[in-house]
């Protein structure tokens, strides 16, 4: 990938690699920061620094840092700094960050170095160098390009990291798909920094000499995108279904023309909203790409067909087809046993873009990943939770969730983890965390608590200081006494009775 980027810069030094809040940034502009940071990273002389933690801002630093990082011989993690600081000090421990490059000292910024003193701050703005001096780094394959965090049911964060061969492969498998990508694209990049899809987003055009249009943090994320999707006639955009629900009510007056390719991902994926947003891409292929952080962004992919009768839907929800090159999907029962063609069971995954287990967590390395015999090779697999099923074509369908995992604008969720966090305030009180779609069609999440006696908002505030805004609940409701089924267990099908705004 980076021999690739390092032919882009030779090749297309004055063509636009990023456009970001309006201002477009060359590739020699580009390389030069990564240049100037790279050697500030190989001027660290503690030789046990190795991971290095960069702040998500939305700016030409943040992207060059990652960079800089990789060319430096270095893993990067992506950390936002609003983030609870409980969650960001789970994430600097487990990834053993000694370094933090931002382009910003602002409040939370300096909260987060007052709570961790032992860590280098490196202020990354106007750091450039005056030539490109960037060469490929002697890394190994299995050496770990960056890290990424996924959510806990303990309330622990799971670190994942990948390696330059997941990477290296993810790159490979996405171009034999057949994307003729070149120096004329433009490119949405309109996932949150720590999202496993905005690594494909800001790393596969810059081999292509594409042009990377990001979404500001200022003002409405989703007018934004849809001010860059018409106003900078975008050719290529990877976005999560939830955007089109916003997009929705301004189907009519939408029509990118140019867009080439239109994929989705984090999400199931609804027929019926595809079927309307197909006449906004009237030239584009639309895809609907499946795959968890464990695998390197997405590792099945499926074409809409424009004669809709020939498409596959289950229960409303698009295919997510094949596996990609060199991956392998299989769908087991709970004896870890090969279902046949039509039978629904846990969908789980092997091959070059697998993750090689969690960071410091034998716990649940155990529980997710496993061996399996398949067509007389021993691999190992990973368990993504999904109930899916393959039908006799070789195609896959997606058909929930095994756990109480979900997903909201592509964020993945156990809603365990809120729940965890929930117990720690009303202790010994019963809670439950239940998700929904209201009549929007959005996600959503409800908490139920036992006896909560007006201390919603105590809750609500308590709950900013312990997780992300995206797995805050919706609405606190207290109840008298959680019901429950014949089981003993919480009955969450009757809690949804409970939701008014469905």
């Amino acid at each position: 990938m980076l021999n690739e980027f390092i032919k882009c810069i030779e090749k297309f030094p004055e063509r636009n690699a990023f456009c970001i809040n309006g201002t477009y940034y060359k590739y020699s502009q580009f390389a030069k920061i990564i240049s100037g940071l790279k050697d500030k990273i190989s001027a660290l002389t503690d030789p046990s620094i190795q991971t290095i933690g960069v702040t998500s801002f939305d700016d030409i630093e943040t992207y060059a840092s990652f960079y800089a990082a990789l060319f430096a011989g270095k893993t990067f993690v992506p950390i936002d700094p609003s983030n609870p600081i409980d969650r960001n000090s789970l994430m600097i421990n487990l990834a053993e960050i000694k370094v933090i490059l931002t382009s910003r000292i602002d409040d939370d910024v300096m909260k987060m170095s007052k709570e961790f003193p032992w860590i280098k701050l490196i202020n990354t703005k106007g750091i450039q160098s005056s030539a490109i001096e960037l060469d490929v780094p002697d890394s190994k394959p299995e050496d770990t390009a960056y890290i990424l965090f996924t959510s806990g049911s303990t309330g622990i964060p799971k670190a994942v990291p990948l390696s330059y061969k997941n990477v290296n492969s993810f790159i490979d498998a996405f171009l034999a798909l057949g994307y003729n990508l070149d120096e004329n694209d433009r490119c949405l990049q309109s996932s949150d920094l720590l999202f496993d899809l905005s690594t494909m987003s800001y790393m596969v055009p810059l081999i292509k000499g594409a042009c990377v249009y990001t979404v500001p943090e200022e003002g409405i994320r989703y007018a934004n995108i849809y001010k860059i999707l018409t106003e900078d006639e975008i050719t290529f955009a990877l976005m999560v279904p939830s955007v089109l629900n916003y997009l929705r009510p301004f189907f009519n007056d939408i029509n990118l023309e140019k867009m080439r390719y239109s994929l989705f991902c984090g999400e199931a994926l609804y027929a019926d909203l595809i079927t309307e947003w197909m006449e906004c891409v009237p030239n584009a292929l639309i895809q609907n790409v499946y795959g968890p952080t464990e695998a390197t962004n997405f590792c099945l992919t499926y074409n809409w067909h424009k004669n809709k009768s020939e498409n596959k839907i289950f229960n409303g929800v698009i295919c997510i087809g094949k596996p990609m090159e060199n991956m392998e999907a299989v769908v087991i029962d709970e004896n870890y046993n090969l279902l046949p063609i039509g039978e629904k069971g846990e969908l789980c995954l092997a091959g070059f873009q697998l993750t090689s287990g969690y960071l410091k967590n034998p716990e649940k390395n155990d529980n997710a990943f496993f061996h399996f015999r398949n067509d007389g090779i021993d691999r190992i697999f990973y368990k993504t939770g999904d109930i899916a099923y393959q039908d006799d074509e070789g195609d896959f369908f997606y058909c929930g969730r095994k756990d109480y995992q979900i997903k909201i604008h592509g964020y993945r969720i156990e809603l365990g983890e809120i729940e965890f966090h929930a117990r720690k305030f009303v202790s010994p009180a019963n809670v439950a965390a239940v998700s929904y779609q209201n009549e929007a069609g959005l996600t959503k999440i409800h908490l139920f608590v036992e006896q909560l006696n007006g201390n919603n908002e105590k809750l609500a505030e308590y709950l900013k200081t312990k997780i992300p805004p995206y797995m805050q609940p919706y609405k606190i409701s207290s109840m008298e006494c959680l019901p429950l089924n014949s089981n003993g267990k919480v009955d969450r099908k009757i809690l949804l009775n409970y939701i008014k705004d469905k």
